[in-house]
């Protein structure tokens, strides 16, 4: 039987199974396609470089902030927070950044599962094309054998063009979330978690070696960690490194106060917050490792931005041998990332919805799922029938966004900032200090260190982000 807490809400059988879950929230595409894409864009080593820093100073200390509000309120991440500042004799309204972060990760799971559909389709073409690998005797040949360069380049535009199979492929990775939520927290998330995560990690290990043994690895290694330290000052890296480390582990959304919530009083949540961020930042660097490689070793750029991953990636595994296997294996291993991620960002509301309304855990789940669909559809029609659409044409930098950019950049630019240097600013100085220091964990000059870093640089950072995410024109 799993344990549960004072609210009623189940608890994480074991500290094991609340770190693979943790990491599974944080690991996802963020790991897989904005990360390289990012460091592609953005110099390699200098951003890289940046990148570490800003997770180590900015990003774990965030991490813990929001742990602990869960764990110290054992409720939804609104009841959480709502809970932390009454106990520290402050307002309710600080619960803002948890009704922000909900917001936010709805309208993210809604074209996150768009992207995810996207992953699910190329399961199917790289599944095929190893089909049809090992039918004509050559398993261990490049990916789609019987497709030319320019035919498998005009894969992901065709699927674009394609409203059906957008959505299509968006529903089945919907459902398939909704069915491990609806589950619950041991038998849904905590399982799906402790079998995905480990299998994750075994096929990314996997792609990295084959990588290492087929691909250019001195040049991967060179371009990730030979810093341009000209590169380093300029404001476009050092925000897009900030952005990526408060993206990839999932800060600002509340999806680390609804898992902390199901943490034991015994889980040092110092020590587990490192854990996870030194995970999720590894799987970032190997991610690296595995993709750069295979983009170098055929002569491709590895700058091609948002469609490496669909697209650059694709081409190299049909020039590489055993690419067949290696195009499904890295395909399943993105999908994988992808399940973890968006079970997370749907256990947010559901968890709210549940203590809110008290309706079971089946209809919130599935509830939310409808709602995610429907602003998914808009988010996956944005690619062909709505493409003329600009749905917030009244906020600066958005007069050309479709549904898509819209849901993805007002998310990232406003509302996960925004929430997050509310956290920082109530965590470093509005709630109660005692209650706080005691669910750190830490103790001594790591205590005052982290300290330090909530109450005056993480609130620093995190209005950067917002600055510049909003007014990009102050960057010239």
């Amino acid at each position: 039987m799993v344990a549960s807490s004072p609210s009623g809400q189940a608890k994480w059988s074991s500290k094991t199974a609340f770190v693979l879950a943790a990491t599974g929230s944080a690991v996802g595409l963020g790991n897989l396609w904005r990360f390289p894409t990012e460091a592609g864009t953005n110099g390699g080593g200098a951003f890289v470089l940046l990148y570490i820093l800003c997770v180590v100073l900015i990003a774990a200390p965030l991490l813990l902030s929001e742990t602990l509000i869960g764990r110290h309120g054992q409720r939804s991440t609104i009841g959480s927070a709502v809970h932390l500042a009454r106990q520290s004799g402050a307002s309710p309204a600080w619960s803002a950044m948890a009704v922000l972060g909900l917001i936010a990760n709805t309208l993210i799971l809604s074209f996150y599962c768009v992207v995810a559909g996207w992953v699910v389709y190329f399961i199917g073409t790289s599944g095929m094309g190893l089909v049809d690998a090992v039918s004509s005797g050559n398993a261990l040949g490049g990916a789609y054998p019987e497709q030319s360069p320019e035919s498998i380049r005009e894969m992901m535009p065709a699927l674009f063009a394609n409203p059906a199979l957008l959505v299509g492929m968006q529903s089945i990775f919907v459902i398939l979330t909704v069915l491990i939520v609806a589950r619950g927290v041991k038998g849904g998330i905590e399982a799906a978690a402790v079998w995905l995560m480990p299998a994750f990690f075994f096929l990314l290990i996997g792609i990295t070696i084959y990588a290492a043994m087929t691909g250019d690895f001195a040049q991967a290694i060179n371009f990730l960690f030979s810093p341009d330290f000209s590169r380093i000052t300029e404001p476009g890296v050092m925000s897009s490194a900030l952005g990526q480390a408060f993206f990839s582990l999932s800060l600002g959304g509340g999806a680390m106060i609804a898992y902390g919530a199901y943490a034991s009083k015994d889980t040092n949540l110092g020590s587990t917050s490192g854990t996870i961020a030194f995970a999720d930042t590894a799987v970032a660097i190997i991610a690296g490792l595995a993709i750069f490689p295979i983009v170098f070793s055929v002569g491709l750029q590895p700058d091609a931005g948002p469609t490496l991953m669909f697209q650059t990636l694709p081409t190299a595994f049909q020039l590489m041998p055993g690419g067949a296997i290696v195009a499904f294996g890295f395909f399943v291993l993105a999908f994988f990332a992808a399940l973890t991620s968006s079970v997370s960002l749907l256990e947010i509301s559901v968890g709210w919805i549940t203590e809110k309304f008290g309706v079971s855990r089946s209809a919130a789940a599935w509830g939310m799922g409808l709602v995610i669909f429907v602003f998914g559809v808009l988010s996956a029609l944005s690619f062909n029938i709505l493409a003329d659409q600009r749905p917030i044409p009244f906020i600066p930098g958005f007069e050309n966004a479709g549904w898509f950019d819209a849901f993805d950049g007002i998310t990232s630019k406003l509302f996960l900032p925004l929430s997050g240097l509310v956290t920082a600013l109530f965590i470093g100085w509005v709630a109660d200090k005692k209650i706080v220091d005691a669910e750190t964990g830490l103790t001594g000059g790591a205590l005052s260190m982290w300290r330090f870093l909530v109450a005056w640089l993480c609130p620093l950072a995190v209005t950067a982000i917002l600055v510049i995410g909003m007014f990009p024109q102050l960057l010239g």
